[in-house]
Formats: C-alpha cells, sequence, structure tokens
C-alpha cells in the first residue's frame, strides 16, 4: 500500500494532489454515511482508489459497494458486507439483496 509519504517521495502526487484527495474523501464519506443511513445502514468503514485523468485531474477510481465498504445494519449491527464472507457467517448473497432492496426502496 502505497501512503502519503510514498506518494510524494516517488513522485506520484504533489501536495496539492494529497489535499485534493484528502477533501475528496472527506466529502464522499459525508455523502455516503447519509445516504446509507436514510436505508437503515452503518457505514463503518471503506476504502477508496483515486486515480488521474489524462489530463491530470483527480478522479475516484473505484467502485463503493459492499466489497469496498464495511457496512452493518444501523439498528442491529448485523453485517451486510464481505465480512459475512471472509468469516464464514453465511448469507452472503441474502445481505447483498439486502442492500439492493434498502437503496432502491423495494
Amino acid at each position: 500500500m502505497v501512503n502519503t509519504y510514498h506518494a510524494l517521495a516517488l513522485g506520484l502526487a504533489t501536495q496539492e494532489d494529497i489535499d485534493t484527495i484528502t477533501d475528496l474523501t472527506f466529502k464522499i464519506n459525508d455523502i455516503l454515511k447519509e445516504y446509507l443511513m436514510e436505508a437503515n445502514i452503518k457505514l463503518v468503514d471503506f476504502k477508496l482508489e483515486f486515480g488521474k485523468t489524462p489530463d491530470g485531474q483527480i478522479i475516484l477510481a473505484d467502485e463503493i459497494s459492499p466489497d469496498t465498504c464495511r457496512l452493518w445494519d444501523a439498528a442491529t449491527n448485523e453485517k451486510l458486507d464481505k465480512d459475512r464472507f471472509r468469516r464464514d457467517l453465511g448469507g452472503v448473497e441474502d445481505a447483498y439483496v439486502q442492500i439492493r432492496k434498502r437503496l432502491l426502496g423495494e
């Protein structure tokens, strides 16, 4: 994994790039937390990957899904993400369907 210090030392990003990524991350966090809570889903944590377009614009370059987030039921803390698979809890597909239904209001 590359952290801020690596990115700067290797010339992969400028401090301005790092600041932009940080700002975007906080905005994405705020939007996701609010959106998911409306579906009674708690955003516990997530990972983001950023990239640059050929003209140098920083963009979110990864999916946002139960595979890249820890999502729990807001009332029960039931895991509704890839931890169901990693911890051999079963019901992975059911949890993902539940997420879809909640987000689409089904």
